[in-house]
């Protein structure tokens, strides 16, 4: 998992993303399309047409950041507005990429009382 730092915050670039691209050319999505700034520390996560693929670009400070996650089994949810973003809290992001639906986690079982 990424350490998200406090007051990072996470962008969902919604629609498909060409996944053959490289931070460079993320980063220009970011700026062209999102109207945000890829070196400002946030984090802005993509994925493919096939949806098993997502890429995550971050600047932290000393450097740029690219990270790749193919699920091997299922597809990654994403929102259905066609352009734009969408925000995540980290939380969210870890569900998402464990593959769970992170618009709405559902514990599978409550935890038994003590004694």
């Amino acid at each position: 998992m990424i350490p998200i730092p406090p007051g990072v915050h996470v962008w969902l670039a919604t629609g498909r993303t060409d996944m053959r691209k490289g931070f460079g050319s993320l980063a220009r999505q970011v700026q062209e399309v999102l109207g945000r700034d890829p070196h400002g520390g946030h984090l802005f996560v993509f994925r493919g047409r096939r949806a098993d693929l997502v890429k995550v670009i971050w600047h932290d400070g000393q450097g740029a950041c690219l990270f790749t996650k193919r699920l091997e089994r299922g597809r990654f949810i994403w929102p259905s507005v066609v352009d734009g973003a969408v925000t995540l809290s980290p939380a969210q992001l870890g569900y998402l990429l464990e593959g769970i639906d992170w618009r709405l986690p559902q514990h599978t079982a409550r935890p038994e009382r003590a004694g």
